[in-house]
């Protein structure tokens, strides 16, 4: 049982008020009693409003199930549907035209484009090599995945596949810093000329074709590092005619290392398992770590310990003789919990605390330690905390979100707009009124982008009582899809993000498939994003390789020129319209929505396992989350609905595929399996996501997802 202390009326966690008190206020000048006093008004005032809001969904969310219902079997009618969502507030008046104000932007942010990735900050082993990975190895990347085809040979180092490697990594140098008349793979030696790098080949120095881009150098004997700069992004190219990968280049080349992960965001949402006061504390003492810079932890490896702590920055000296000294770091962002959930860390009244005003307060707090230095290694040097928020339903809660940032930053002495938000525009009713969201934090706004997943489990809550709904793998080919992601893209550019902000696409969910990814996420700067998720610090190198390729900010000139997305594409519901599926389509959707359910849920309950690589239905690793797991469980909830297939038809589907997980984890020691009972909490949880669906807030599964993990926790004391 949680034990409490109380604090200005407030019940608060002992753990939490711990780790508060002896770690996050020490240092800044904030008392305990004013830091919890100034909670329990932010609370008095705001999370009344919270409660309002989420009536808000609820009602909103009824009138157009009735609406839905009653014209269910007619002909899409777009244009009464749209004037039926102004009538009822769904959509709002669109005001005039404005661009965004945001000021102390880092330039990893606001000019720079490049990836992203998304931890659970819970896990301070996965936090920190997402912080490490702002620099990273191409060799490595290459070597060590399908990104090229075949795979090393044997023990050691396979010459025939550094070959491969080098003549990969060749190939991408000629693309983003060419030399004049020569390609890389040609370059016997590289070194300095005066103020110039030059390569020689055949005896004869040539230039690069643009020799701006270099730009810096360290040099000790045999070995040096040149830093080039292209699109706003660092590219070393590292030579050691010693080390072995270098003696097999003929210019000593030994590696290429790619300024890759730009920003990270810390999340403390939907890739975490945090459902208890000991979980949040946990949460929440990764992330100071980080701020402070203090952040280690010991695990064992091949057999041995080994501790990993922030890299240092990275120092080198410009052609004309000056010191540069470069991020080691990628910049964190940290996502806060939407609206929806509470929390008993803190009880207020006797009733739990909405988890994102507690997120908010203590998160900024743990960042004002890195606002307070003023030397050495820092995350932002403009003096800005970067919030994401997601899951917020339209221009209203965006608002609320502005007034609950103010809020903390009077608790916390902070200037106003110190902290900057990303909107994420993953909920139907803040794709339809992006603008307007973007009006309610234009001050603050540093991040809009889309998240396939939650947007589409959030297509399908809302329009349930539409109809049937087209299988998931043919969902990114629907026209509402397209419209979504142009017209996020379309908003942005249009109210001044270029230069300020980050347009986000979302992940690559196949962290083993890197030749596929590399393929397919060109398109996201093509799309005019300037920065998209990806799944590791590998495929965040191998993406970073986009970025030197397309040049994003000529590419969001492009396209400020092009049509605006339609809204009525956008309100369209992806319906099967009277289109039969054979039994074969069915069948094949439900074991692989079943599969996927079962997978994931059963690692979160048993677990607390908020994100991971969890095997398909054919054994490949795919990165999940709760996102995936609210489509999944919509779409099953959809077709109960309608009659595509039929509760006997799901139980025997959830115990076939109960069985097949259990196999693909049975080498861990940990795993609880589900069959032949089926009466684990874990199995439970699955079936209750899809048989209770409907009835779910927005569809999300946090509610039910949480109870059962405190349940699973219970028993296990």
């Amino acid at each position: 049982m949680t034990q409490y202390v109380t604090r200005a009326g407030l019940s608060v966690a002992q753990e939490l008020a711990a780790l508060v008190e002896e770690q996050v206020l020490p240092g800044l000048d904030i008392t305990a009693e004013a830091f919890w006093g100034g909670f329990a008004r932010l609370l008095s005032t705001l999370a009344p409003e919270n409660l309002r809001l989420l009536e808000v969904r609820e009602t909103m969310q009824a009138e157009i199930d009735a609406w839905l219902t009653a014209r269910k079997g007619q002909p899409w009618d777009a244009e009464a549907y749209r004037a039926f969502l102004e009538k009822i507030g769904y959509i709002v008046p669109e005001g005039p035209d404005f661009q965004i104000g945001t000021e102390s932007v880092d330039p990893e942010i606001a000019t720079i484009a490049g990836p992203q990735l998304v931890v659970p900050v819970m896990n301070a082993r996965f936090a920190l090599n997402a912080a490490n990975a702002r620099w990273g190895s191409l060799y490595d990347a290459l070597y060590g995945t399908d990104a090229i085809p075949g795979a090393p040979e044997g023990k050691g180092y396979d010459q025939a596949r550094g070959k491969q490697v080098m003549a990969w990594a060749a190939e991408f140098l000629d693309l983003a810093v060419p030399l004049k008349s020569a390609s890389h793979a040609e370059v016997t030696a590289y070194r300095r000329e005066g103020e110039a790098l030059v390569a020689e080949v055949d005896g004869a120095l040539h230039g690069f074709k643009t020799p701006s881009v270099f730009v810096g150098y360290t040099e000790e004997g045999d070995t040096a590092s040149y830093l080039l700069q292209q699109n706003g992004l660092h590219i070393v190219l590292e030579i050691d005619p010693s080390h072995p990968v270098g003696r097999d280049s003929a210019s000593g080349l030994r590696d290429v290392r790619m300024e890759a992960a730009l920003t990270a965001i810390q999340d403390c949402e939907d890739s975490v398992a945090a459902v208890d006061a000991q979980d949040k504390t946990e949460v929440y003492a990764n992330w100071l770590g980080l701020m402070k810079g203090d952040l280690t932890e010991t695990f064992e490896k091949g057999g041995q310990s080994m501790t990993r702590c922030l890299t240092p920055d990275v120092t080198f000296t410009a052609p004309g003789g000056e010191e540069i000294t470069l991020q080691g770091r990628s910049l964190q962002l940290v996502r806060n919990v939407g609206h929806l959930m509470t929390t008993d860390a803190v009880l207020f009244e006797g009733e739990e605390v909405p988890e994102g005003m507690l997120d908010a307060l203590v998160t900024v707090a743990c960042a004002m330690h890195d606002l307070k230095k003023t030397e050495g290694p820092r995350n932002s040097r403009c003096g800005s905390v970067y919030v994401v928020k997601p899951k917020m339903h339209g221009p209203e809660e965006v608002a609320f979100a502005e007034a609950l940032y103010a809020g903390v930053e009077d608790i916390l002495k902070l200037p106003r707009n110190t902290v900057k938000l990303g909107v994420m525009d993953e909920e139907r009713r803040t794709s339809v009124n992006l603008k307007e969201c973007i009006r309610a934090v234009k001050d603050r706004l540093v991040f809009i982008n889309t998240g396939f997943l939650d947007r589409t489990g959030d297509e399908i809550h809302t329009s349930m009582q539409a109809g049937a709904f087209i299988p998931k793998g043919e969902m990114k080919d629907a026209a509402w899809l397209t419209a979504y992601e142009n017209g996020n893209v379309d908003t942005g550019l249009a109210l001044g993000l270029k230069g300020k902000a980050q347009i986000g696409k979302g992940m690559w969910a196949k962290p083993d498939v890197m030749s596929e990814m590399l393929v397919a996420k060109l398109g996201h700067p093509m799309a005019g994003a300037n920065t998209a998720w990806v799944p590791s610090p590998t495929a965040a190198v191998l993406h970073a390789t986009h970025y030197h390729e397309v040049d994003v900010h000529a590419r969001q000139e492009e396209l400020k020129s092009r049509a605006k997305a339609s809204l009525d594409d956008l309100l369209t519901p992806p319906l099967l319209s009277g289109r039969n599926l054979t039994e074969e389509e069915v069948a094949n959707d439900l074991d692989n929505n079943c599969q996927g359910i079962l997978g994931y849920v059963v690692r979160w309950i048993d677990q607390g396992v908020g994100c991971s690589k969890v095997p398909d239905i054919h054994d490949v690793g795919l990165m999940e989350d709760r996102a995936t797991l609210r489509i999944s469980s919509q779409y099953l909830a959809n077709w109960l609905l309608h009659g595509l297939v039929t509760r006997e038809q799901v139980e025997d589907a959830l115990r076939r595929m109960a069985v097949k997980v259990d196999g693909q984890n049975a080498g861990d020691p940990s795993y609880r399996p589900m069959a032949p009972d089926f009466d684990g909490v874990a199995f439970k949880a699955a079936h209750d996501l899809i048989f209770k669906g409907i009835a779910q807030p927005s569809g999300y599964t946090e509610p039910l997802l949480h109870a059962r993990r405190r349940e699973a926790k219970a028993l296990n004391r």
